[in-house]
């Protein structure tokens, strides 16, 4: 049946994941619930094999040999440093040419040109639209309306509003993956199907309300039965009543939190967050409290000798510049480990995956 709604968000979620899919495959990468735990292992399992080739300059090449001959759009409305370098080097490594658009003032947009407009003309250049946009559901519904296109291509969401960043959540669990999922050969093993999150806690602080980043790696997580999650905010910036029913209906323990301190000491794992006030309407954050979600170097006594802290950055002050140097720090590794798992998802979706894996296996498998 084809369905091509004017508002797929209001649609319920199995039947939106199911519509950014071809062939029992998927096609648009906009939602972080399309990720099923076979998915994200398969790509962690690439991730790690793409790292390894390009460590050496024949692995490198071969990998550029790979997309060569297809394109991406870097489409990026709202302002990016990290996820836009990102899937630009990702785009690099597997040797695909990219375009990008960064500014409204220097399209026909400035014009009178729809946005909706702007992106057809734009799919007309390219095999891929990676994009950022300060709407949330702008991108899914680009791609549904590029799927109506003669010639579709596929769109990779990279930041969609206060919705979902799903290829951040890619990352971040890829980097608590590295964290507690033990030696390289266990973690590339086509087989592996030990679940290195049982057992763990890991805590999500700060402003969890408009932090579009916990609530899409909070998707994945309960992927990963075993886990128990914190979440640790001021009541004003509380993690939504739709995540938690998310969380509740898979069966994953948790805990709403109001003091850091107090917890710390549980955390195998602690997801820092800014305060996001760039959402504020008038304001309204500047009364929170915010110094009891802040991550000190005082408190490292309290940490565990392999606790693992993420930041998706930029920081304020919530996350102590004293902690960089701690190995317990992970924020820097997240930034690399980007590059990878981007790198591994174009893959997938162009299907060159496969050959990632012979080439892995013909020279690095022992």
């Amino acid at each position: 049946m084809d369905i091509r709604p004017e508002d797929p968000t209001e649609l319920p979620t199995a039947h939106r994941v199911a519509l950014l899919s071809q062939n029992e495959k998927v096609f648009h990468v906009i939602l972080a619930q399309q990720f099923d735990r076979e998915f994200i292992d398969h790509l962690v399992r690439i991730a790690e094999m793409v790292r390894t080739i390009a460590d050496a300059k024949p692995g490198a090449m071969f990998l550029k040999s790979l997309l060569g001959h297809k394109r991406a759009m870097l489409y990026f409305i709202q302002p990016s440093t990290r996820t836009f370098m990102s899937f630009a080097s990702a785009s690099q490594i597997l040797g695909m040419p990219y375009d990008e658009v960064r500014d409204r003032s220097t399209s026909s947009e400035h014009k009178g040109e729809t946005e909706d407009d702007t992106v057809r003309v734009l799919s007309q250049y390219c095999d891929l639209i990676i994009m950022r946009h300060p709407v949330e559901g702008f991108a899914e519904r680009m791609a549904h309306m590029l799927n109506a296109m003669r010639r579709p291509v596929p769109v990779i969401n990279g930041g969609s509003g206060k919705d979902q960043h799903p290829t951040q959540a890619l990352l971040d669990i890829y980097t608590l993956y590295r964290c507690f999922g033990g030696p390289l050969a266990e973690r590339v093993a086509p087989h592996a199907e030990k679940n290195h999150f049982a057992g763990k806690t890991i805590a999500f602080v700060g402003d969890l309300k408009r932090g579009r980043t916990v609530r899409s790696l909070t998707y994945l997580l309960c992927r990963y039965p075993g886990v128990r999650l914190l979440f640790v905010s001021p009541p004003e910036l509380a993690i939504g009543e739709d995540i938690l029913e998310y969380v509740r209906r898979h069966g994953i323990a948790y805990s709403i939190e109001r003091d850091l301190r107090a917890v710390i000491r549980e955390c195998d794992a602690v997801y820092m967050t800014r305060l996001q006030d760039e959402w504020d309407t008038a304001g309204e954050s500047k009364n929170i409290d915010y110094a009891r979600y802040h991550l000190t170097a005082d408190m490292t006594d309290q940490f565990k000798p392999d606790l693992a802290i993420l930041h998706p950055l930029p920081r304020r002050h919530e996350l102590d510049v004293r902690l960089d140097a701690d190995p317990r720090a992970k924020y820097w590794d997240q930034v690399r480990n980007g590059m990878w798992i981007r790198a591994a998802l174009i893959a997938y979706l162009f299907n060159v995956d496969g050959a990632v894996l012979d080439h892995y296996q013909s020279y690095y498998s022992y």
